[in-house]
């Protein structure tokens, strides 16, 4: 029996009534992808993850890989193993492939709405999956002419790829790694050193594996450079490959030596490699004949990200269908209007009120991310030329990144707890998948940099590098939603006037009190930083509240889209049902009146900002 639960309604009023994607405004080309071949591959990927690849969910995470310490070698458990098979024999990597590696080209949004199913089916599955197209993609666009043709041998045989950052001593202090990279007369790189917690580290899925490794070049010529300034990016195979035919040769020198137990995602193997330490070298070769490591391995970083909130909301919208099904269907207690009658009916607990309140704050949520991701995955293939002084789409893209991963993997946990309590003790037994969706869940906040690095990311490297004109172009679109309803015009408030009513009048206004709080907190923050100039000491209230802005733009972003989206439902020409507009409206208006008014605390609290916290000794904790 499967434990997913799709919901590819949702995923198509997105890709062709909000984004529109068969105006080809998805698409690099301006190529406009066929809608019902779209809808019919998203329909078959719904009905195929369903059927081949959930019913090994649950059977994975209790029978993990495990490592033979004496070859270094990892066994993936049989139901794994089947179900990567199928998704191969399948084609489904020809979705996130471009065309000119024998994919579809199809737009980001699509490709990212494909990867919600798979995630939400089976995540540990697809962190091995993903892994092959997204490897060979980004060798082909990074790599030199020779390196792009490994690429094609890549994606042709199924090279899956890791990327190798962390090292035991140097968590997310990229600046502070230590693995060398030694110059060799033959063009080629011996790597030396330890990496941590790699994901897809090691196993026998695939019949390579190529690490894209961080690490310091050290040869004639070379000037070492501290920091992450002296970073260059290897490519470091499991196994030689002859370069022509793919043919795979000796092993090379990079050996798992450790799998970590994990409290979650147990399928996918997260690994400690060793490169060059057991008496063969680590082989490597400098991606693109470069030393410009951190910038290639930040193209790895943006994929992660992007996939990290994708699974969020994936995990999150199974789990949420999942209680609502059981909301609708358990009976608990009667009618609050008739609490104190002993001959009141049983009533499905769907009708108990703090349970609507939990379930539409889950819907809200789970709808209001989606529409991020998506719209966020919807630029990276777009291209404009603004006016001078305006931000791009790639501008915006970047600046969203950190919310869709760090407020992606916060709400949706926090929002499956809400689930669980719908639950209650059936969602805490081993034989209900909901626990398993909680302890996958945990790890979003923490894969590819905490929620702190995210925030501290969007309001230094994003924010405040551009001066703001990612957030004005968002700003901007924002202000419009608030004004007045993007299908119909200019709005009438009162049902006396010419025109028709505006149902979501007060929602709007909510919603641009919104913008304002949200504004106000990057003023307030901005400020700091000025003063840091004479005071360092200032930069420690940017610290201090960075994750409260972070998690407030999230909270704006979802308030403006999930009106967005009720607009468009209910505009003339809409093919959704009476009761997906209503549930768009709903989700809409309870999102606004009881989420986005806790912003306008948020920014009293930014604004009253102080750093006396950082002089509370260590010991008073």
């Amino acid at each position: 029996m499967s434990h997913y639960r799709g919901n590819v309604g949702d995923l198509e009023f997105n890709l062709f009534e909000v984004l529109r994607i068969q105006d080809g405004s998805g698409s690099a080309s301006g190529e406009r992808p066929d809608e019902d071949t779209v809808r019919g591959v998203l329909r078959e990927l719904d009905r195929f993850a369903a059927e081949q690849l959930a019913p090994s969910f649950a059977e994975v995470d209790r029978h993990p890989p495990v490592l033979d310490p004496a070859t270094h070698a990892a066994q993936l458990p049989p139901p794994l193993r089947d179900a990567f098979d199928k998704l191969w024999k399948g084609e489904w990597h020809r979705l996130h492939l471009p065309a000119e590696l024998g994919g579809y080209g199809l737009p980001g949004s699509v490709r990212w709405a494909a990867a919600e199913i798979l995630m939400a089916a089976h995540p540990a599955l697809h962190m091995y999956f993903s892994a092959v197209p997204n490897c060979a993609d980004l060798v082909h666009r990074l790599g030199n002419a020779e390196q792009r043709g490994w690429a094609r041998l890549m994606a042709e045989r199924g090279w899956a790829g890791t990327m190798c950052i962390t090292e035991p001593e140097a968590g997310s202090d990229v600046g502070a790694l230590r693995t060398r990279a030694v110059a060799q007369p033959d063009g080629s790189w011996h790597l030396e050193g330890v990496k941590r917690f790699i994901t897809g580290g090691e196993h026998d899925l695939t019949e390579n594996i190529v690490h894209l490794v961080l690490a310091r070049p050290e040869g004639e010529g070379l000037a070492p450079a501290p920091g992450t300034k002296g970073l260059s990016l290897f490519l470091v195979p499991k196994f030689h490959f002859a370069a022509e035919s793919g043919e795979l040769g000796a092993r090379n020198g990079v050996f798992a030596t450790h799998l970590e137990d994990k409290m979650g995602v147990r399928g996918s193997t997260t690994a400690e490699l060793v490169f060059g330490g057991h008496g063969t070298p680590a082989c490597g070769w400098l991606m693109a004949d470069e030393h410009r490591g951190i910038a290639q391995m930040f193209e790895v970083i943006r994929w992660a990200r992007m996939l990290v909130g994708t699974k969020a909301v994936g995990t999150l919208s199974t789990g949420y269908l999942g209680a609502l099904a059981y909301a609708k269907e358990r009976r608990q207690g009667p009618d609050l209007t008739r609490l104190t009658d002993p001959t009141a009916p049983r009533v499905p607990i769907i009708d108990h009120p703090d349970v609507r309140r939990q379930l539409m704050l889950q819907k809200a949520y789970t709808e209001g991310l989606r529409a991020l991701y998506l719209y966020t995955a919807s630029l990276q293939d777009r291209t404009d030329a603004p006016e001078p002084g305006a931000a791009t789409h790639a501008q915006v893209h970047d600046l969203l990144l950190p919310v869709v991963k760090g407020v992606g993997s916060e709400r949706a946990y926090e929002q499956l707890g809400q689930a669980y309590q719908v639950l209650g003790g059936s969602g805490y037994v081993r034989d209900h998948p909901f626990e398993q969706y909680l302890r996958d869940a945990r790890i979003d906040s923490v894969y590819e940099g905490t929620t702190a690095i995210q925030s501290l990311d969007l309001f230094f490297r994003k924010y405040l590098k551009d001066g703001g004109l990612a957030w004005a172009r968002i700003a901007a679109g924002i202000e419009e939603t608030a004004t007045a309803p993007d299908a119909g015009g200019p709005a009438d408030d009162s049902a006396d006037g010419d025109g028709p009513a505006d149902a979501l009048a007060e929602e709007r206004a909510l919603l641009r009190v919104a913008l304002a709080d949200v504004s106000a907190m990057l003023g307030a923050l901005s400020a700091a930083f000025g003063e840091a100039a004479g005071d360092p000491g200032h930069l420690y209230r940017i610290g201090l509240h960075s994750v409260r802005l972070l998690m407030s733009v999230g909270d704006l972003l979802v308030g403006w889209l999930l009106l967005r989206q009720a607009d468009i439902a209910a505009a003339p020409g809409s093919r959704t049902s009476a009761d997906f507009k209503a549930g768009k409206a709903a989700a809409a208006a309870f999102f606004a009146r009881t989420v986005l008014p806790e912003l306008t605390a948020r920014r009293r609290i930014v604004e009253s900002a102080d750093h006396r916290l950082m002089s509370v000794p260590a010991g008073a904790f």
